[in-house]
């Protein structure tokens, strides 16, 4: 039956909770469940150390430890496990940084049955066949060796061969092939193979294929491995032809591979796509390697699969090569006056005002459209060819419908993304002839319409409203017309439509398709078109948010479907205890049955494919979220497969506690107040005020036991604070003042409450909560001491700055999304004035601690400048940490370490009377380092 241990079972707990104590906090970082549901894999990593893999099989007390193991993978037969196993974090540290490119990953296989493990080293990825008897570890190549000029060769020799070096071109490191080996996991049998670039296994486990490329020795070779007896065909054997993409169908019938020559630099490289029956033995060549009719040609990144039901070929094309420039070098006297020679060695950007992208989003996406394919098809049956992308409309969604596909374009709307967000049109394309049908236009990128599985139906959401477009008739319909109930999001607070709760799985023969909103779970019949409640409006009586999951995957299908009278599980979320439940449905019959309630946090992480096991965590502020297995409709009986809480029973911890109170225009508001572990009621005690926008949610959600830009709750709750996390809502245009509002309720309340020293509350906030913690201490002196981290200062100058991580202009941020202003700064600039920090610094009271990666990639580094220089002027208490080369959140550990440090340190001073460090009263001057050997 299910146990939730208690925090208070622990027989002993320390005094304290140390930093080092989070350091070495082991949390689950990836899980997976085998098809039978029998055996369980998962990798924990402490904070700062080595992760470890564990198999564990279900049911059973036996278990395995990998030492440094990550990303689990299990053969479908559950026989064995896998883990990728990294370099130590000290043999990382201790390396130089040209060592540090030396360090390889390596692999450990585990049989589940024995706990015997077989290690392999160089590892750059690995995969078991599907049946899970072979096993497939594809090396890292080796490093170049570096070759002595042999003693006693003639300097005509050493010419010679400097001459033959230079007249061939230097092989792509794209062109280059590594070792590969494949383990018959029965026998112990392995096979290995040199100069490996391309490799796929064939769904039935009875091939594998090769591209075997080696331009220097003049090998290229496509083979084709029997899995049995390791016997290799070779299907393509060239001195020329560079072996590029593969794909296998599911049935072993065809085997696809693109070519190109191997002399032609790869990125002027045209490929041809050939198909080989693998039934009749016969090569048949798709497209040769020119351009065809239409000017569509393959190249390096062309990509290629088969439908699930084995009919259609999918590949990649373009319309012209993307071939990269070099500038050109200075050769000769006469090239030092050459003017097109000295230009065409400039660094410019030209930013024009008609660029469908600003420059800084163009270049951030460059490697990505540089590798961007098209998608075509091909009808094996017919042989005929369908183009069904082009630059217009460029994203074609592959699923296994055999009709019509779905389609989107932004195109028409790039130049808008500066000021109004995403959207884009969608289509539906026809696979047979290319055609698009437009049926979706400007669409919020937030709200995706769904595809029915046979292709038969397209459900939509829009303005509100629920649409079901019908293929066949060309025709849309309002599903929620005589529906009163909101489809829309019920909290959008910004200056923006509000988008809607999505969608649920289809029928599997397209009869009906679940609608979510707000709380309850609709079912709409495509036929009739008429709707009902399959949760019985429970949701919204309860406050429940309802959602289906843990839904089987269909062999066939790129998405899980259901049948009619199929039991379903479903996920509560209550919004008034935080608290999750499970619950049961059935398809076409209203109403839900309570299956687990408890005050927790439920999280489905995975479903056997092959059983009706399911995977799932619980937690609570008190309790790590351990892994559960039960059956899908028995998650009440389910069995406790970790226990790493006991990690948190060895220290003192706090508990969290929901509260409430009306906010300043008589709203019912919720938070969460973490008390520290030995609480003494009617002791007021310091606060640490944490928020962003809704938190509320996290009151059963187990602190991340990690050093980062955040304060880490368990360690400030062990040292006698408490932590409030107050919801915030706002009001478009005045995104400032509304906060305010917000935080100073919600901290009135808790003083009331008795709980807080009133003279001893601090507020902490990053970004957008940053922005929010330095314009609160322009507006209330309620705070003894304030951290900003990453905070915009002045609105009217981040309007138009960039996101330096996307490219992308700000000023959409500010219009329609977070800043929430409504407008722009042209058509309201006062607006941007009265919710911008800096105009205010004049009547500051609360010492602020600041602190900005000089690399910030979302907010421009140049706000902390601004709000510094702003207070520094007003002769306000300011200091500013710059972390040197770091992005938006601290990446590197001992700038995160610092952080932590040095913001404990002034929270302790100001709201604990704790002498001030040094660096808070004198300082730091500047110093640089020597530099490295």
């Amino acid at each position: 039956m299910l146990a939730l241990p208690s925090y208070s079972n622990a027989a002993e707990t320390k005094a304290n909770l140390t930093l080092q104590d989070i350091m070495r906090f082991e949390q689950i970082t990836e899980q997976t469940l085998s098809p039978n549901g029998q055996v369980l894999a998962y990798a924990v990593k402490p904070d700062r150390g080595d992760s470890r893999g564990v198999v564990k099989l279900v049911g059973r007390s036996t278990s395995y430890d990998v030492a440094g193991g990550s990303k689990p993978a299990l053969s479908n037969d559950g026989a064995y496990a896998a883990f990728l196993v990294k370099p130590s974090l000290l043999d990382t540290e201790k390396a130089s940084k040209a060592e540090r490119k030396k360090l390889k990953d390596n692999l450990t296989l585990v049989n589940n049955q024995t706990g015997e493990q077989q290690h392999f080293e160089r590892v750059k990825s690995f995969a078991f066949s599907e049946n899970g008897q072979y096993l497939l570890v594809w090396h890292d190549a080796d490093e170049p060796k570096k070759e002595d000029k042999a003693a006693g060769k003639t300097a005509e020799a050493e010419s010679n061969s400097a001459e033959k070096a230079a007249a061939k071109p230097k092989t792509d490191k794209a062109d280059l092939g590594s070792s590969l080996e494949v383990v018959n996991l029965a026998n112990k049998q392995q096979q290995r193979f040199s100069d490996i670039t391309e490799w796929q296994w064939s769904y039935d486990s009875r091939y594998l294929a090769l591209a075997q490329n080696n331009t220097d020795a003049e090998l290229h070779k496509l083979l084709l491995i029997r899995l049995d007896s390791f016997n290799q065909a070779e299907l393509v054997n060239s001195t020329t032809q560079q072996i590029g993409a593969l794909a296998l169908s599911r049935d072993s019938h065809y085997l696809a591979y693109t070519a190109g020559d191997a002399a032609s630099k790869i990125d002027e490289r045209l490929y041809q796509l050939s198909l080989y029956d693998m039934q009749a033995g016969k090569f048949q060549r798709i497209q040769d390697g020119e351009a065809d009719k239409n000017g569509w040609r393959l190249n390096r990144y062309a990509s290629l699969s088969f439908s699930a039901d084995g009919e259609r070929l999918f590949f990649g094309r373009v319309p012209e090569l993307s071939a990269q420039f070099t500038l050109p070098k200075v050769k000769q006297a006469a090239d030092l006056y050459d003017e097109t020679l000295i230009t065409e060695q400039r660094g410019l950007n030209i930013w024009h005002g008609d660029d469908q992208l600003i420059k800084p989003n163009e270049i951030n996406h460059y490697k990505t459209e540089v590798k961007r394919t098209y998608l075509a098809v091909l009808h094996l049956k017919s042989g005929s060819v369908v183009q069904l992308a082009d630059k217009q409309v460029p994203d074609v969604n592959i699923s296994h419908q055999r009709r019509f596909l779905l389609a989107s374009s932004d195109v028409p709307y790039q130049k808008m993304i500066t000021w109004a967000g995403f959207y884009r049109d969608w289509y539906l394309v026809d696979l047979n002839t290319g055609h698009r049908q437009p049926i979706i236009v400007q669409q919020s990128d937030a709200n995706k319409p769904t595809l029915s599985p046979n292709g038969g139906y397209v459900a939509y959401y829009q303005q509100g409203n629920i649409y079901l477009y019908d293929v066949a008739k060309q025709h849309k319909i309002q599903l929620n017309a005589e529906i009163k109930t909101p489809f829309a999001d019920e909290d959008h607070d910004y200056p923006s439509p509000p988008p809607g709760y999505g969608f649920g799985p289809w029928l599997a023969d397209d009869d009906a398709v679940l609608v979510y909103d707000k709380y309850d779970i609709w079912q709409f019949d495509t036929r009739t078109h008429q709707g009902f409640m399959l949760t019985a409006g429970e949701g919204r009586k309860q406050g429940v948010s309802f959602r289906v999951e843990a839904l089987a995957q269909p062999d066939n299908a790129f998405e899980s479907t259901i049948a009619d009278k199929q039991s379903l599980l479903l996920q509560g979320y209550s919004e008034r205890t935080k608290a999750d439940g499970f619950y049961n449905a059935k398809v076409g019959t209203a109403g839900v049955k309570p299956l687990l309630n408890k005050e927790v946090k439920l999280t489905v992480l995975a479903r056997a494919s092959n059983s009706e096991q399911i995977l799932f965590s619980q937690q609570r502020y008190d309790l790590f979220p351990d892994l559960f297995t039960a059956k899908v409709n028995q998650p009440q009986q389910a069995l406790q497969q970790t226990d790493l809480d006991k990690q948190r029973r060895a220290l003192p911890w706090g508990k969290a506690e929901l509260v409430h109170w009306l906010d300043g225009d008589g709203r019912n508001m919720d938070g969460v107040v973490i008390k520290p572990a030995n609480y003494k009621p009617g002791k007021k005690y310091p606060v640490m005020v944490y928020y962003y926008r809704f938190m509320s949610q996290r009151l059963h959600a187990f602190p991340d036991m990690k050093i980062n830009h955040r304060p880490n709750f368990a360690w400030y709750a062990a040292d006698d604070y408490v932590i409030f996390l107050p919801d915030i809502r706002f009001e478009v245009g005045y995104p400032g003042i509304s906060s305010v509002k917000a935080l100073t309720s919600a901290v009135q309340s808790l003083i009331a409450s008795g709980i807080a020293e009133p003279n001893a509350i601090g507020l902490q906030g990053h970004s957008w909560s940053g922005y929010q913690t330095a314009f609160a201490v322009t507006q209330t002196n309620l705070f003894k001491a304030a951290v900003a981290g990453a905070p915009v200062s002045n609105m009217t100058s981040a309007f138009s700055g960039i996101r330096l991580g996307s490219g992308l202009a700000r000023q959409f941020q500010y219009e329609t999304g977070q800043s929430r202003i409504g407008e722009s700064l042209l058509a309201a600039p006062q607006k941007y004035i009265e919710n911008s920090p800096v105009f205010y610094v004049d009547r500051v009271q609360t010492p602020l601690l600041i602190m900005f990666g000089d690399r910030d990639d979302a907010v421009p580094y140049e706000q902390g400048i601004e709000l510094y220089l702003a207070m520094r002027r007003a002769g306000k208490d300011v200091i500013m940490l710059q972390y040197e080369d770091e992005p938006h959140h601290l990446k590197k550990y001992p700038n995160k370490l610092d952080y932590t440090i040095r913001m404990k340190q002034y929270f302790d001073h100001y709201l604990k009377g704790k002498p001030a460090a040094t660096w808070m009263t004198q300082g730091e001057a500047y110093r640089e380092p020597a530099k490295a050997d």
